[in-house]
């Protein structure tokens, strides 16, 4: 049983200076190219115009690839988001999936109060942390027993799969640009600066925010445009 969420940078091409030279072709063309062996801390105004009054294409121009591991139930949300990202995730049909689940450790909030679209997370109480951590570890390991029985059986890991539970682990390559994560972050984040409020599910904005801290470090000045900005995507 595990209870949280792993994010690694695999690969990327990504810089502050990747939004300069693709916003500065407008005005010197060819030239532009220059940028990219410039100093970006000169031109962090230009990035925080750009980002100000949502010219957004520039932040398109670089790439970064994540190995993420989550429960299955996190990537039906994760790939909602469609534009500016890909994805290749573990297959149930061509391997046999371990036995990995997700149970909230006792930090999770687990009492949602009041009413769709204004709601609140309270705290749970010790029995209901315990009621949630017998019922999920027995549900998952019926789950599996029956998965290995019908593999037994012969029956075909593509129908076994449909006794598994949406808790279950699974991993997945998720490919971006800066400009479809800020859209991402915007909505599966929750941050104090954000001039939009957003309220994701816990476990997804865990994923956000290990991937905002990698991007951070690759695209400081970006990143800082962002958040002065109210971290909506241009």
């Amino acid at each position: 049983m595990r209870s949280d969420v792993t994010v690694e940078l695999v690969k990327s091409s990504a810089s502050d200076a990747d939004v300069l030279f693709a916003a500065r072709v407008s005005t010197l063309g060819e030239q532009s190219i220059g940028e990219l062996q410039k100093d970006p801390e000169r031109s962090k105004g230009l990035i925080n115009y750009l980002m100000r009054d949502r010219h957004g294409s520039p932040f398109e121009h670089n790439s970064m690839t994540f190995l993420i591991s989550a429960p299955i139930f996190v990537f039906r949300e994760f790939m909602r988001h469609r534009v500016g990202w890909s994805y290749n995730e573990e297959s149930g049909r061509y391997r046999e999936l371990e036995p990995v689940f997700y149970v909230p450790d006792a930090s999770r909030k687990l009492v949602q109060e009041g009413r769709p679209g204004k709601y609140v997370f309270v705290e749970g109480t010790p029995d209901q942390h315990a009621t949630v951590q017998r019922v999920l570890t027995e549900t998952y390991q019926q789950a599996y027993a029956a998965y290995q029985k019908l593999l037994a059986e012969g029956v075909a890991r593509e129908v076994a799969r449909a006794t598994l539970p949406v808790g279950l682990y699974s991993s997945m390559y998720a490919t971006c640009n800066a400009r479809s994560l800020m859209h991402f972050l915007g909505l599966r984040t929750q941050h104090e600066l954000a001039k939009v409020p957003s309220f994701p599910q816990r476990e997804i904005e865990m994923v956000g925010e290990r991937l905002e801290a990698e991007w951070a470090r690759l695209m400081p000045l970006t990143h800082a445009a962002f958040n002065a900005n109210g971290r909506v995507a241009p």
